[in-house]
């Protein structure tokens, strides 16, 4: 049996995703996506690639993510998604690469530095 594997991430966010030909049933850790997924929004970001290909009713994703919070997995399963069609079909690559699937967002938590309170919060200031 054919099964398709692609790593996505995002942030913290880390997912693995394997597709099989199946009838479009989404698991994310063991749990359906619609009890995993509590906003309406990120279970849309999650099918966007398999609704960018029309394949949302031909494979079954199965997916373990792990860091990170709702939203950083939820666009780390959409990564994974995207890359484990482009190995089920190549050319499925074009339109995937032209909505922006495939990209890695490499927007991360800035670091905090010393003498700051934060990433860039200074302490509060006063002239005496």
């Amino acid at each position: 049996m054919a099964q398709f594997y692609g790593t996505g991430r995002r942030k913290k966010s880390i997912a693995r995703v394997y597709l099989t030909p199946g009838t479009g049933k989404i698991t994310v850790n063991k749990r359906d996506i619609e009890d995993y997924f509590g906003l309406e929004t990120l279970k849309v970001v999650v099918r966007q690639p398999l609704a960018a290909t029309e394949t949302l009713d031909k494979f079954d994703v199965t997916v373990m993510v792990h860091g990170g919070g709702f939203t950083g997995q939820a666009g780390a399963i959409r990564h994974g998604i995207a890359r484990a069609l482009c190995k089920a079909d190549g050319e499925f690559r074009p339109t995937l690469k032209k909505a922006g699937y495939l990209t890695r967002d490499p927007r991360m938590k800035e670091r905090k530095k010393y003498g700051l309170k934060a990433a860039r919060r200074a302490p509060q200031f006063s002239k005496r």
